[in-house]
């Protein structure tokens, strides 16, 4: 298709002209110069760039890792080995997360479990947990 304005390169790119906007404001794509019109013109292998960052940002890659792997990309020396390990590091923080969230959903469960257990006296846990302010625990992270 050859080159295109900004709008429909984000439209073909599946991402919002602002996105595109701070991807060239971060170094991720160049901005292509102003023509003669005002408009600047997009190319094919622009759009493509910003469709990979868009799924590599998908699967958790923080920017400055997707820099990493472009310029890997731009000097056409992607190193298989650096682009493993940083998946590899992607996944321990993945698994990191699986396990935060799993600590706070039983402790989410065992709070529910103690709101359903409501006290005779008509106390709640949400009551007994605001009269008794935060923990020492809570206090110290």
């Amino acid at each position: 298709m050859g080159v295109t304005t900004i709008g429909k390169a984000a439209r073909r790119a599946g991402v919002h002209v602002e996105t595109i906007r701070f991807y060239e404001r971060r170094g991720l794509i160049a901005q292509p110069p102003a023509r003669a019109v005002g408009f600047r013109h997009y190319a094919e292998e622009t759009i493509a760039r910003i469709r990979f960052i868009k799924s590599i940002k998908q699967l958790g890659f923080r920017l400055s890792e997707i820099s990493t792997l472009l310029g890997y990309l731009d000097n056409d020396d992607v190193d298989c080995a650096a682009a493993e390990h940083l998946a590899e590091n992607k996944i321990m923080e993945i698994d990191e997360k699986i396990l935060a969230l799993k600590t706070m959903k039983t402790a989410l469960l065992a709070f529910s479990d103690q709101c359903a257990a409501q006290k005779p006296d008509g106390m709640c846990i949400v009551n007994e947990l605001y009269q008794a302010g935060p923990s020492e625990e809570a206090l110290s992270s």
